[in-house]
């Protein structure tokens, strides 16, 4: 009996039915549990954004150290996966053709990786960097099938990914440099999740997936070597899945522009470095991405001020978005890393500058001016506006930088215990430290750190099961060993300088640390878990404040300071009832929980807003 057309395309599209139902259900076991929830079962959900008429850096006296910074290697491989697979996979995406690459810069856009023009050798995106020779989950050196069987090379997130700021405004594309990211790190996740999968499953993709990176016309050995790599990925990738599902009752959707950065990197070097399911824990803290300019003169940094020393919290950093880390093999070295030391020393230095001082400021990365694109500030309101933050701001956040008063301040000093200056005129910015008991804001930071245990064995000689002095330790064991393994190893004072010239101090009070407000305007939502859109709803009382918006939105609102929350299909609708999303405290009312301030008057709220836009 001959087919007819109609026939024919009725068998395909049940053929193709068949397809799309068994790589949706096998997506789901090997991606991860958020699948469901960004996936329409075609394609993840992802924001269209409109087309910019001209993007531009705010000036921050970065410009040399830009390009740098933003690809700078730190020996992190963060999706698991060699730079050439990357940037050979297609886009999460049901079709029996081909479809876009995930590397394109437009897909990587609508995840909130910003596009690098000034880098196309690479074509990866501002915070992405192509490191040297990747090795698998078992230290084995990742080659390509074909003869001479290169070495492929590690990809992975720098901190430029989580901060580097950008906004819109009436067409203009503003970036800015050490601000917070509106990146959706899990959504991502979850695409190259299902790319992997729709790769190995999906007719035709293989071949193509094959042809890219192992050139044409490969061989059935090849072929069979390559699909025997992907399988060993999707097997990793079920393992964490799996993970996920344990902690999934307790963990919070993070959404654009947050993450629980410190439970993400317990969760890599505890449970997964050290191959021990029972160390993983829920994500159940977001935290809005910090900005960074200055934060290299902090005392302690961390939004619970947690961690004192540089070389530290960046190694740690990279430790947690999967830098090599072994701490299972007593052959391999206790401690081996991948984490590339100098560079991060190297990022550390661009962003501190010079010591800084009354008559200098601080003279690395520097906080933005608002720029001469958006409406103008109102000077007389603005005027008004710095009574008010001298009466009710200025008692945590320290007087505006550019004041005389912030810089012959009591609180530049030395590290606490020490009276010797490494060099002349030393001193780091000794922050308030506000207990949860009175700022009143979201607690889970804090006290999940706190609370938190963790399992190591007695051979890794930690001495704390406390999930901070473990850290810390396990971290300062990583950089010992890469100081001792260098030839000629490091020496002690050249130790000194790489660490920051400061102790391994780790603590976790039940409290959050007020910064000084420079550049604030710049870095919306606010709060340290981003659950209040604008500057002006946070001087509001918290019944004021909206109880549900949108994450993802990246058009300013400069009369409130913030982003637009309106509705954001394929963007994230942040619910602020849910713990680690409150949006409680630090509030201006009449009351004594969380109560900071009195009262304000709406204008008086305008007025305020108004001098915030100057800082």
């Amino acid at each position: 009996m001959a087919w007819k057309p109609n026939s024919i395309v009725a068998s395909l599209s049940l053929l193709f039915s068949v397809v799309v139902a068994a790589v949706v259900l096998i997506a789901g076991v090997v991606a991860y549990p958020y699948v469901a929830k960004v996936y329409d079962g075609t394609r993840v959900e992802l924001p269209h954004y409109p087309a910019v008429r001209k993007t531009r850096w705010l000036d921050q006296n970065w410009t040399d150290q830009r390009d740098w910074v933003h690809h700078a290697d730190q020996g992190t491989a963060t999706f698991h996966i060699p730079y050439e697979w990357f940037m050979a996979l297609e886009q999460p995406e049901l079709s029996l053709t081909s479809v876009g690459l995930l590397s394109d810069p437009a897909y990587l856009d609508r995840f909130g990786f910003i596009p690098d023009p000034d880098d196309p050798k690479l074509g990866l995106p501002v915070g992405m960097a192509r490191g040297k020779a990747m090795v698998d989950a078992t230290a084995q050196p990742w080659r390509n099938p074909r003869a001479p069987y290169a070495d492929m090379t590690r990809i992975g997130l720098t901190c430029a990914a989580c901060h580097t700021g950008r906004f819109t405004y009436q067409g203009t594309e503003f970036l800015v440099d050490g601000g917070p990211a509106i990146t959706d790190l899990d959504k991502f996740r979850t695409a190259l999740g299902l790319s992997l999968a729709f790769t190995r499953f999906v007719p035709y993709r293989f071949d193509r997936f094959v042809e890219r990176v192992i050139g044409a016309s490969p061989s059935e050995v090849e072929k069979t070597q390559l699909l025997a790599q992907l399988d060993k990925v999707l097997a990793q990738g079920k393992g964490l899945s799996d993970l996920d599902t344990m902690v999934a009752p307790q963990s919070v959707v993070e959404g654009y522009g947050r993450l629980d950065a410190l439970n993400r990197i317990g969760n890599e070097v505890f449970a997964v470095d050290l191959k021990n399911p029972a160390n993983y824990a829920a994500t159940s803290a977001p935290v809005h991405f910090p900005r960074i300019w200055d934060a290299p003169w902090f005392d302690w940094v961390q939004y619970n001020s947690s961690i004192e020393q540089p070389m530290v919290r960046n190694a740690g950093e990279a430790m947690g978005v999967s830098a090599m880390l072994n701490l299972t093999s007593a052959t391999g070295g206790f401690y081996n890393s991948g984490i590339e030391i100098m560079n991060l020393h190297g990022i550390e230095k661009a962003l501190a500058g010079k010591q800084p001082n009354a008559s200098t400021g601080f003279t690395g990365l520097k906080s933005p001016q608002w720029p001469a694109e958006l409406p103008p500030i109102d000077k007389t309101l603005a005027a008004q506006g710095a009574a008010l933050y001298k009466e009710l701001c200025q008692g945590c956040h320290l007087p505006p930088v550019r004041s005389a008063e912030f810089w012959t301040s009591d609180r530049w000093s030395l590290p606490a215990g020490r009276t010797q200056e490494h060099y002349p005129g030393e001193r780091y910015l000794r922050l308030n430290v506000v207990p949860i008991a009175r700022v009143g804001t979201d607690p889970a930071q804090a006290t999940d750190m706190l609370d938190r245990k963790v399992s190591v064995p007695r051979e890794l000689d930690i001495a704390s099961d406390s999930f901070g002095p473990a850290l810390g330790a396990v971290t300062e064991k990583t950089i010992t060993h890469w100081y001792d393994s260098q030839t000629p190893p490091v020496p002690p004072e050249k130790r000194e300088e790489l660490n920051g010239y400061r102790d391994n101090g780790i603590q976790a009070p039940l409290a959050y640390k007020a910064r000084p407000l420079n550049g604030i305007w710049a870095t919306p939502p606010y709060l340290h878990n981003g659950s209040v859109p604008n500057l002006y709803a946070l001087l509001s009382p918290v019944n004021e404040r909206p109880a549900k918006f949108y994450l993802g939105n990246r058009e300013y609102d400069p009369d409130n300071v913030g982003y637009r929350t309106d509705r954001l299909e394929g963007g994230f609708e942040l619910d602020t009832r849910i713990r680690g999303n409150f949006n409680t405290g630090h509030e201006f009312n009449n009351g004594k929980d969380g109560v900071i301030g009195r009262l304000l008057a709406p204008a008086e709220r305008r007025a305020l807003v108004e001098f915030l836009k100057t800082m």
